[in-house]
């Protein structure tokens, strides 16, 4: 089949990679990729992202037979929407689906009143700023505070201290994140162990792959701010079999059961964080597309026809036979950030040294944020810019194969977790 992804970063370069795999792909094509991506993917270059109309005459002008959004925003504007309603098979939520990302607060209901498991919660709006503070007063330390709506990943506050929580609403209220600020919700903190499970759905059934863990704050042991992921491996072994067959039963099964119930069915990748206490999950979000930096390590481990299994998603009968294993060993994505990130950073800087990994050893080198000079040369775009992925029989082999690699990459003000994968070593050793 003929296939556009759309999408710039490292989950996107995962994707390409993926769908190019597949026995079922003849043309991948990508809207508007990366320098990783357009190595497996033809660019397209007469669409605009701001304009659906030319990506539906595009699709119609090159038999596009399957379109897979991977970033949360264009679903939030409703492009899924478009290109179905003139008969393009797309794998991507509607947006009055992909509302589970795009407010919490919309999310949170959804989960309370479905008894579905998740942490306790409140809501306050910009002119209830007063109230929140009191709220805060009167709450067991330490408390999560999060912006309502869309933030790249980064709107979301583990307060340590009541100071910690009053800065955070007082920072949010003030334009932090922009309009993704414009109402809060704080919710009771979790104990436990943070995993993720991705969800291929087709409205109504779905498959799950492999569970991974992400590391989100910027430095080593879980401290400082949180970021959009610093690095992730998969499988997870704190996901043990029988908690998948909890979230399964106690999360996604009744979740896309309400949804389709309330007329908008989910079709798509539904991202479930979760909590993990005592082989117990909750929810800690939900979001509408793959995750990154989950998804290099995720589909890394996948064995099967991924454009077969999103196409039979995409039009609502999935047929799970395409997913042949969910995990076949494990993966170990290392992200490589610019300095300064999440906060000011830094770009234009040539990296060096990528041709030198030798992708006959199970490593990828997965481009997020990286563009191209007027001499060809990649430099760095972005505040994550490069993930690198290896594959191993074991954990630990796929640790020390990734951190191995990144002695040969460098560009000027590269930064990385040197804990990625520790937790998992804990469990397993």
């Amino acid at each position: 089949m003929n296939i556009l992804l759309i999408g710039s970063g490292g989950r996107e370069h995962a994707l390409a990679k993926g769908l190019k795999q597949s026995a079922s792909c003849d043309l991948l094509c990508a809207l508007p990729g990366n320098p990783g991506i357009l190595t497996l993917a033809q660019k397209v270059t007469d669409c605009s992202l701001n304009d659906p109309n030319t990506i539906i005459s595009f699709c119609k002008r090159n038999a596009i037979e399957l379109v897979v959004i991977g970033p949360e925003a264009p679903l939030v504007k409703g492009l899924a929407d478009m290109l179905t309603d003139k008969g393009i098979s797309v794998f991507g939520p509607s947006a009055l689906a992909a509302r589970i990302e795009s407010s919490k607060s919309f999310s949170k209901e959804l989960m309370i009143s479905h008894n579905i498991p998740t942490a306790r919660y409140t809501t306050f709006t910009g002119d209830q700023a007063q109230l929140a503070h009191d709220y805060i007063e009167q709450s067991e330390i330490p408390i999560v505070i999060k912006a309502d709506g869309l933030a790249a990943g980064k709107g979301v506050i583990v307060a340590e201290s009541k100071q910690e929580a009053h800065d955070a609403i007082n920072d949010i209220f003030s334009g932090l994140f922009a309009d993704a600020g414009s109402k809060i919700v704080i919710e009771e903190f979790l104990q436990g162990e943070e995993a993720s499970v991705f969800a291929i759905c087709d409205g109504e059934n779905f498959v799950m792959l492999a569970p991974a863990q992400d590391h989100k704050r910027i430095y080593d042991n879980d401290v400082g701010k949180n970021t959009g992921g610093m690095g992730a491996y998969a499988p997870a072994p704190i996901v043990t079999d029988e908690v998948l067959q909890k979230v399964a039963d106690t999360i996604f099964t009744p979740t896309l059961k309400a949804m389709k119930e309330a007329g908008y069915p989910f079709i798509g990748c539904l991202f479930c964080g979760l909590m993990i206490e005592n082989g117990n999950p909750s929810v800690i979000e939900f979001n509408c597309r793959f995750g990154d930096p989950e998804t290099q390590a995720v589909l890394t481990v996948f064995e099967g026809d991924l454009a077969a299994l999103l196409y039979s998603a995409a039009n609502g009968s999935i047929q799970a036979e395409h997913m042949k294993q969910r995990s076949k060993g494990f993966a170990c994505n290392i992200v490589l950030a610019s300095k300064g990130y999440p906060d000011h950073y830094e770009t234009g800087y040539k990296i060096y040294g990528t041709e030198n990994i030798n992708p006959n050893q199970q490593i990828t080198i997965y481009h997020a944020g990286t563009s191209q000079d007027v001499d060809n040369n990649i430099i760095t775009s972005g505040g994550r810019v490069l993930g690198v992925c290896a594959h191993a029989e074991t954990l630990s082999e796929a640790i020390q194969k990734a951190y191995k690699s990144i002695e040969h990459i460098s560009f000027q003000g590269m930064y990385f977790r040197k804990d990625i994968g520790k937790k998992g070593l804990a469990v397993t050793n």
